[in-house]
């Protein structure tokens, strides 16, 4: 008899029910079987002389395409090249002594605008008027993330995509002006709470009228855009131009990601492989 081998074969990044994995951050009504995602090993145990990738493959379900009816996405760093320096922003707002300490007390990020939230209002006022201006900044060197207009087009045939912003109305309007592409509903840090809780893009799926496991949430922040997601129930995807994030963040901040691309002109092919997207 011949002598057996496992062999390791890598499952789609989606699970058997076509729904997002649960992670702590997920809702409870989305199915267990899920933590299939990004799990993807499946052991055979069969004789060494019976193995051949016909019968292997065979041997494997085809998975239903998951129904997608809406994309959502970040905007700085995300459908904008990233311009602001948010290190001098922090320290300019905080001082450079607080600033270390708050940083070593974060070492996923600093969310600063829930950080000022707690301070006396005349300093919280100025804290806003220190970060209003590295914004005003950046939006004279706004430009458009490679991908981002093409990915756009492809979506706006189906008018599914949205936007959620920490930043504020302004430069959402002069994007939309600048390069001609229009989200909605796009919301701004005006509407409370933002990212990352997940009450906006929940507020997005409502006005669409559709479930957050038939959406998908695109942004470059682990912390904030992945975590708006994950807490939605929707499905989430990571952009992460430099390679920045990996497994060991994700168990620090207990959380994960459904797809990870390198650049917006992988996402529309992921769409495809992935999803059946209707309008």
């Amino acid at each position: 008899m011949a002598e057996p081998q496992f062999i390791k074969v890598h499952l789609a990044h989606r699970d058997f029910t076509g729904r997002p994995h649960r992670s702590s951050s997920f809702r409870n009504d989305i199915d267990p079987m899920s933590s299939l995602i990004w799990r993807p090993l499946l052991f055979v145990l069969a004789p060494k002389s019976s193995l051949s990738m016909t019968n292997l493959t065979s041997s494997i379900p085809s998975v239903p395409k998951t129904r997608l009816r809406g994309v959502v996405f970040d905007m700085d760093g995300t459908l904008t090249v990233p311009v602001i320096d948010f290190a001098a922003m922090y320290k300019a707002v905080l001082g450079e002594e607080e600033y270390w300490r708050v940083k070593s007390e974060n070492p996923s990020g600093i969310d600063i605008l829930h950080h000022i939230e707690a301070w006396a209002p005349d300093k919280q006022q100025k804290a806003y008027q220190i970060i209003a201006d590295f914004e005003r900044q950046g939006l004279d060197r706004l430009q458009i993330m490679p991908g981002a207009a093409e990915l756009c087009g492809f979506l706006d045939s189906r008018k599914i995509r949205g936007l959620i912003t920490r930043n504020v109305r302004e430069a959402v309007d002069i994007f939309h002006e600048r390069f001609g592409v229009v989200f909605s509903p796009a919301l701004s840090r005006e509407f409370r709470p933002y990212k990352p809780d997940p009450a906006p893009l929940l507020h997005i799926c409502s006005s669409w009228g559709v479930q957050p496991n038939q959406v998908m949430m695109i942004g470059d922040s682990l912390k904030d855009d992945v975590v708006c997601g994950n807490g939605a129930g929707a499905f989430t995807c990571l952009l992460d131009l430099e390679g920045r994030y990996g497994p060991a963040d994700y168990t620090n901040l207990g959380l994960e990601p459904h797809f990870k691309v390198s650049s917006l002109m992988d996402v529309q092919s992921l769409l495809h492989t992935n999803f059946h997207l209707d309008p």
